[in-house]
């Protein structure tokens, strides 16, 4: 203890104000992003693939909802391509579904990122 017996920081006799207010502010903004998430998480986004001949549909879970096929793109002699199509929209859709969820969400933090956010 020595010499610095009775030192107590001193550094701003404020400061359980200030970390009160930034607590306020950091519950305001999670309820804010709690809100938005939910509410993202109902929204659809659709992507389509060979001209619109597939759809599918994710909310923004990234749970897709539905897989849409017209006819013309089932052909028997090549299965690839059309495995190839619903892949390129399955895709598509859940990278929508997260870009709206990160557009939704930068609104809310500034564009800041912080990570295991959502």
């Amino acid at each position: 203890m020595g010499k610095y017996k009775g030192f107590h920081g001193g550094a701003g006799l404020n400061t359980g104000k200030n970390m009160n207010s930034v607590l306020k502010q950091a519950q305001k903004m999670q309820e804010e992003m709690e809100k938005i998430q939910s509410e993202l998480e109902d929204k659809t986004v659709e992507a389509t693939a060979g001209g619109g001949v597939i759809n599918v549909t994710a909310n923004g879970k990234k749970e897709i909802l539905s897989i849409k096929i017209k006819p013309e793109a089932v052909d028997p002699e090549d299965v690839e391509t059309l495995e190839d199509l619903i892949l390129v929209a399955v895709n598509d859709a859940i990278k929508q579904a997260d870009d709206m969820m990160t557009e939704g969400m930068s609104a809310v933090t500034g564009g800041i990122n912080i990570p295991g956010l959502f």
